[in-house]
């Protein structure tokens, strides 16, 4: 019985060790997060990384840290440089924000970094089908982003993005083989490439208006997301089958215009009052 009691007396303070070397280990984890971040809030982000990493050396399961860690190497990336250094910035931070993911599914700053990344990605690319599939992946993350975060502002209005990002282009395309330049009105001269077009977009880009809608039903003042509707009125205009319709649609894009620039000058008159209250109240 005795040695028993010792036998459990030794196994306890070894756990005891055990735990203290633990809380050893999180206390140094926590200490490179803080100096992490102050290099971070530097926009030392090299610097940064080291910490960071050191951190989540010491602990693997340390989520805070590995989102910055994912996040401080996606600040080193530069759209569209192909440099090797370049490119392990996007791959470790891809890495890093899937890690995060795989302890947390609904961390909807690793899902929204993601899918930026993607976005910034497509911005740097001259192919066009391989800037399409980039933004389908894009797609792919905001709308986890949306199914994860009803009310997400920028989920809603990303997918608006991408939704003129891929058919801006198509349009564009098909204009110019038509002869007609980006001023000329429209609709698209020829019936086919318009119902080919219809076909393929017009759902699509009813969509998008259905997300941009549901932006700025979440923020009233969304005036990028209201810039957008413009764009996707404006040129929708174009699969128009008669002069009144493709009319139509461009007076919705004028008013989305006008609302656009009547949020803009109401935020700019806000933050100038605010800038004159400031002054105000120093000089008392």
């Amino acid at each position: 019985m005795q040695r028993s009691r010792i036998t459990v007396a030794l196994a306890l303070a070894g756990l005891a060790l055990a735990a203290l070397s633990a809380g050893c280990t999180k206390l140094r984890a926590r200490d490179n997060l803080n100096r992490g971040i102050q290099f971070f809030k530097g926009a030392k982000y090299a610097d940064a990384v080291t910490s960071f990493q050191e951190a989540v050396n010491l602990d693997p399961n340390y989520p805070t840290a590995r989102l910055y860690l994912a996040t401080a190497y996606m600040m080193q990336y530069i759209p569209g440089a192909q440099s090797p250094e370049n490119m392990a910035y996007v791959k470790n931070a891809m890495d890093n924000f899937n890690k995060v993911l795989e302890m947390n599914p609904k961390e909807t700053t690793a899902i929204e970094s993601i899918a930026s990344l993607n976005i910034q990605m497509s911005q740097g690319m001259s192919d066009l089908k391989e800037k399409i599939a980039k933004l389908d992946e894009a797609k792919i993350w905001y709308e986890r982003l949306k199914n994860t975060d009803p009310n997400n502002k920028t989920a809603y209005y990303s997918l608006g993005f991408i939704t003129w990002g891929k058919w801006y282009p198509a349009l564009m395309e098909a204009r110019g083989k038509l002869g007609m330049r980006q001023e000329d009105p429209g609709p698209l001269k020829d019936k086919k490439v318009r119902e080919q077009l219809r076909a393929e977009y017009w759902d699509m880009i009813g969509d998008g208006m259905k997300n941009l809608e549901k932006a700025i039903e979440i923020d009233k003042e969304y005036d990028d997301a209201m810039a957008y509707m413009n764009l996707l009125y404006r040129e929708r205009a174009d699969l128009a089958d008669n002069k009144a319709d493709y009319e139509k649609d461009i007076a919705q894009a004028e008013t989305w215009t006008n609302k656009a620039l009547d949020v803009k000058k109401m935020k700019a008159e806000r933050e100038q009052k605010k800038g004159t209250t400031g002054i105000v109240q120093e000089s008392k």
